[in-house]
């Protein structure tokens, strides 16, 4: 089956807004094993949204949009959809009802315009929405069909496999698929090292799709295998895991979706350690993303951002001689800031960052790039120094990821 992706919204032809939805309509249709024809975004405006569905119609079974369902004036997808096929609008009392008991259960002042995200339409499928209030819908003409869901991604991420798939499933049938998938999450290693490293596997000889996708500053590998049965997709998919693990083992951080904060804070949970945290050249953002995974009061005791040479002094207890003798950016700084961090705060392990974001700061000895991670227990301190060559936030987001992962490989070796 062919589908085409149409993305609607002034803020994507803006450019304020980045569209992520086409991406990932895009994998989930290619896990279906539907081709993808062609994907466009548009502005908010009826003529173009007619044009452009009058251009992906001829091209593809079903055109999913996103975008335009909000309750604000310039939020027309549904209007638009009706005019470009003649069909009148009507408002569903079930799709009202539900909005306004979402309004009342967390007190929200209702809106008369917030009618219209409950207006479709006539002739239109209803598609739930899970995790708001605007309800997408399907509507079949001339044989295609459109499919109409919010723009908003956590709303596209649920709405499009659990309503888009099922319809799509119902309406052209094919020969049963088993499919079986997995994501590996690489860290340091480039795309292009890692397509070069596995270009003597024959995937397709294996029955298995890859697919390369890049999130800095990891490199996500992607592999699909459709059998006629569950356990001959897995049995081939395993083949290809093992001959891509062979290749790629050390760069390997994650099998699955699990992203390498929650990796360590299962890891922190299930061992009951706690940490402390001291940030220089990162400014908080290990901390950010220690906090991202629910529950991590569990083990984050307290974290400081040290920027200064004073606050590393007064607040970590890093004498003032080590800093002028060695400078802030340096081994021995970071291990006496993760060995203050831990004391300070009583905790199991304390860990540390200092380095050079850029863009000025650096010297010969110590470019741009440069940072010390450090990691200490009651019995050792460990430290690792790395030299990286982005712009400043991809360089403390890179810095973030080292540290991290250093973490990782401590308490999977305690283990």
């Amino acid at each position: 089956m062919k589908i085409a992706i149409l993305t609607i919204g002034n803020e994507l032809m803006s450019g304020r807004t980045a569209d992520t939805n086409s991406s990932f309509i895009a994998q989930e249709a290619n896990l279906q094993g539907w081709s993808v024809e062609a994907m466009l975004s548009v502005e908010d405006n009826f003529a173009s949204i007619k044009s452009r569905l009058n251009y992906l119609l001829p091209l593809a079974d079903a055109v999913i949009c996103t975008g335009g369902l909000g309750p604000t004036a310039d939020d027309i997808t549904t209007e638009a959809v009706a005019r470009a096929f003649d069909l009148p609008l009507y408002t569903d009392e079930k799709v009202l009802n539900h909005i306004k008991e979402i309004f009342t259960q967390f007190n929200l002042v209702w809106v008369e315009n917030n009618t219209k995200q409950a207006m479709f339409p006539r002739g239109a499928e209803v598609i739930a929405n899970p995790v708001g209030t605007a309800a997408g819908f399907a509507l079949q003409s001339a044989g295609k069909w459109i499919f109409v869901i919010p723009g908003v991604p956590r709303e596209t991420r649920k709405m499009f496999p659990e309503g888009v798939v099922p319809i799509l499933r119902r309406e052209f049938p094919q020969n049963e698929q088993y499919i079986a998938r997995q994501t590996i999450k690489t860290f340091g290693i480039s795309e292009a090292a890692v397509d070069k490293s596995l270009a003597n596997i024959d995937f397709a000889a294996l029955g298995v799709n890859i697919g390369f996708y890049p999130v800095f500053p990891e490199n996500h590998l992607v592999l699909v295998s459709r059998q006629t049965t569950f356990k001959a997709a897995e049995e081939k998919l395993k083949l290809a895991q093992d001959e891509v693990a062979a290749r790629l083992n050390k760069y390997i951080f994650s099998y699955g979706e699990e992203t390498l904060e929650e990796i360590v804070a299962n890891l922190l949970k299930e061992k009951k350690l706690t940490i402390a945290v001291a940030e220089s050249c990162t400014g908080g953002l290990i901390t950010n993303r220690l906090t991202d995974v629910a529950g991590s009061s569990e083990y984050l005791e307290r974290a400081v951002v040290t920027y200064s040479n004073a606050a590393k002094v007064s607040l970590l207890g890093v004498p003032a001689a080590i800093i002028e003798k060695h400078g802030a950016v340096s081994e021995e700084t970071a291990r006496l800031m993760a060995e203050g961090v831990r004391k300070m705060a009583g905790t199991d392990l304390g860990l540390s960052s200092t380095g050079i974001a850029g863009p000025g700061g650096g010297s010969v000895d110590k470019p741009v790039g440069t940072v010390y991670l450090a990691l200490s227990d009651a019995l050792q301190t460990i430290c690792c120094h790395y030299a990286y060559r982005w712009d400043r936030k991809s360089n403390k987001l890179i810095f973030s990821q080292a540290a991290l992962l250093m973490l990782k490989r401590y308490l999977q070796s305690e283990e």
